[in-house]
């Protein structure tokens, strides 16, 4: 089926390495970016159009302009502690988004294959890892928007979508609102005299299966080019790491000494003690496995932060 690659949420964190995966190849991409948000980047063969996933009107009419052959969705509100205070906002980007995105493909291009990123917050808490026959029972109004984003697809059988779960994942760009990019943005202000010599923390004793992006967003494009539709894979090293390892493996790499302070401020009340998914299905299935050691991450997270000391707002992909 001829016509582009459409990526949802494009100028967000995953979003942006999955157009940059993407446009590896010489396939037409189709980035779409929140109005008044985060702005495109040039990256070759990608053209860029503003769309609100909430003016169901705006997104059938850029679908049955853009005719995409495949849709990686990846819009959506995704910060779980935010979820708390932003309910509403949460379900309108996750689940109203996501039901408009489906309307307008159902009308306008039902073969067009679906990538629904899903979140591993679907899961019930466990103490061990987290396989895709698991209970889903979502401890928070994130995760609970994200099952809601599977029941549409569920309930939307005439579209081919496939499902990932991806577990926690970082990198260049992140949000710093998120552990690992917190971190490296807060060792790279003190190096660089912006910030006092201490790093205030909360919980150090959760842990956390984490995965580089640039993995992720691999995992991606082979779920949607040879996944099967219907069906959930998890995307996940297998590998618990405790915040407090990845703190301390951060502070290495620091270009001066810099303190720790316990703060309880920063405890979380609804803090999960362990999230840890089982990539036995899609590394199985389709064959992947993540190749990008994780001190390279971290390497490549704290370089970003030392380069880009400005920041304005989080990557938003709703």
């Amino acid at each position: 089926m001829a016509g582009p690659v459409l990526v949802t949420g494009a100028a967000g964190f995953a979003g942006s390495h999955l157009v940059d995966l993407l446009a590896t190849s010489e396939d037409p991409i189709m980035a779409w970016c929140r109005p008044g948000g985060r702005g495109p980047r040039e990256v070759p063969h990608t053209a860029w159009e503003a769309i609100d996933l909430l003016d169901r009107d705006a997104v059938r009419t850029a679908i049955a302009r853009a005719r995409p052959r495949a849709v990686y969705h990846c819009a959506g509100a995704a910060h779980v502690a935010h979820s708390w205070d932003r309910v509403e906002s949460t379900f309108a980007a996750n689940v109203r988004g996501t039901h408009n995105l489906f309307d307008a493909l159902l009308a306008e291009q039902p073969d067009a294959r679906v990538l629904l990123t899903s979140s591993s917050m679907v899961y019930a808490t466990a103490d061990e890892p987290l396989a895709e026959e698991d209970r889903l029972a979502p401890g928070n109004p994130y995760g609970l928007s994200k099952l809601a984003q599977e029941l549409l697809a569920e309930h939307t059988p005439r579209l081919p979508i496939l499902i990932a779960r991806p577990f926690n994942h970082c990198g260049p760009r992140q949000d710093p609102f998120f552990v690992a990019s917190s971190f490296a943005r807060r060792i790279a202000d003190i190096e660089a005299g912006r910030w006092e010599s201490e790093i205030a923390v909360g919980n150090l004793d959760a842990r956390r299966d984490l995965t580089d992006v640039r993995d992720t967003v691999r995992a991606y494009r082979l779920i949607l080019e040879r996944g099967e539709p219907g069906r959930a894979y998890n995307v996940c090293s297998g590998r618990a790491m405790a915040i407090r390892e990845l703190l301390d493996r951060m502070l290495t790499r620091a270009r001066v000494p810099i303190p720790v302070r316990i703060d309880p401020a920063r405890f979380r009340p609804n803090d999960i003690p362990l999230v840890v998914g089982n990539p036995a299905r899609i590394t199985r299935e389709l064959g992947w496995a993540p190749q990008i050691p994780f001190d390279r991450t971290l390497d490549d997270l704290l370089d970003y932060w030392r380069a880009n000391p400005a920041w304005e707002r989080p990557f938003e992909t709703a």
